[in-house]
């Protein structure tokens, strides 16, 4: 990373005083979301992560069938779509991509079969077309497919070659770890990235299991708090319920990460799609996409590339939106914006049709305030709407909505 010369305070320590104040601030405002925000008093000082990284990953349509063909065909779709216009950067590479062995050196070294040009190739193409590249690692002896070495141990050495292959983002896995405690484990492959001078996001893949987000802002700019996610409903609505008690914990410079993106992989409805899409952008998680780029259809593209739900999930306020209100199937989740706005999304989580209703105490507006109403996917703005908003959604559905007060 370039840093410009400047007096002290440094550029890093300037960040952690401007992230420490915000957390301040969002923690005395008065939203009635159960928001008792914890002090953050240290996070990881790499510049990266100040609004939640989006991009790609290849383990949820790809697990374990990557090879470079697919990879450089993912860069060039993510630019001919549109989506890296909106946002989505990073090219993510999972698990499966390294030999079985290391070298003589100890060095990972890429399977030949599969990446015949090398990494720091790979990663030359992916950034010519505008875009980063990022990799997988696991903080045991193997990765969890046991296919190829971890880093435990090898934090140093791992971290220089990533840095000399060019790699921008490193998903750092929590498999076959000797029962050896997480803090330590990844703080060592976070200092390890930091010593390359090279600046490589930092994602943790604990799993939620020790808490991660109580002590992860000051090693990584993500971490998971649940296990994996898979394309079905049950999954998607637990990995949501799961992250939530969490969300006074986020901020920027680091996130809550329910895991990635199932939109378009073919198991559910595209209302149910689209009902993922709304609550992961509300809560500030990853946009990180778990798709086929290459074979995407008119109405999976509408729904990854809305640009309006997409400024919820990237607002520079960075307030992780929440569960504020629960009826039954029926819920009301909401969250803080920029310029006093407030993201709010109603969602029917039951079997049947029904009505939901949001009242401004419910979301953190006074009683009295008058708002513009936008619906972010239907791009309609309803004026001057007082006291509440009341929606009819169908089953699995939900409505997402940007209130501006007048």
């Amino acid at each position: 990373m370039t840093r410009p010369l400047i007096q002290l305070p440094s550029l890093f320590f300037c960040l952690s005083l401007f992230h420490a104040i915000l957390s301040v601030a969002v923690a005395a405002r008065p939203l009635n979301c159960s928001d008792t925000k914890p002090t953050r008093r240290s996070l990881l000082n790499n510049g990266l992560g100040l609004t939640p990284q989006m991009g790609w990953n290849s383990f949820n349509h790809f697990p374990c069938t990557l090879n470079e063909e697919l990879i450089r065909e993912t860069a060039d779709a993510m630019v001919s779509t549109g989506l890296a216009a909106v946002g989505y950067e990073y090219i993510n590479l999972d698990d499966c991509w390294a030999e079985l062995n290391r070298d003589s050196k100890g060095n990972l070294v890429p399977k030949a079969s599969i990446f015949p040009s090398g990494m720091k190739a790979l990663a030359d193409y992916v950034h010519n077309k505008g875009l980063k590249i990022g990799i997988y690692g696991d903080a045991g002896t193997q990765t969890c497919a046991k296919t190829m070495p971890g880093s435990l141990g090898y934090e140093e050495q791992d971290a220089n070659t990533f840095a000399s292959w060019g790699i921008d983002y490193l998903k750092y896995d929590n498999c076959h770890n000797n029962g050896e405690s997480p803090q330590d484990r990844y703080s060592k492959m976070s200092k390890a990235l930091l010593n390359t001078g090279r600046s490589i996001f930092f994602s943790l893949c604990e799993w939620g299991q020790e808490d991660p987000a109580t002590w992860a802002p000051a090693i990584g700019n993500s971490w998971r708090t649940t296990g994996d996610i898979k394309d079905n409903w049950q999954s998607i609505t637990s990995r949501a319920d799961q992250n939530d008690p969490w969300a006074a914990y986020a901020g920027p410079g680091g996130w809550n990460d329910p895991d990635m993106l199932e939109v378009g992989n073919g198991g559910m409805s595209t209302e149910e799609y689209r009902s993922h899409f709304s609550i992961w952008a509300l809560a500030k998680a990853p946009l990180l996409l778990g798709c086929d780029l290459r074979s995407l259809d008119d109405e999976t593209l509408g729904l990854l590339n809305n640009k309006e739900v997409i400024a919820v999930n990237q607002d520079k306020l960075g307030v992780q939106g929440k569960k504020v209100k629960k009826d039954g199937d029926l819920e009301v989740w909401a969250g803080p914006l920029s310029g006093h706005r407030v993201a709010v999304v109603l969602w029917n989580r039951g079997s049947s049709t029904a009505s939901i209703t949001a009242k401004w105490t419910d979301i953190g507006l006074k009683s009295s305030t008058v708002v513009d109403v936008r619906d972010v996917w239907t791009h309609s703005t309803i004026p001057s709407v007082s006291g509440q908003l009341k929606a009819t959604i169908d089953s699995h559905a939900c409505k997402m909505y940007v209130l501006t007060p007048q």
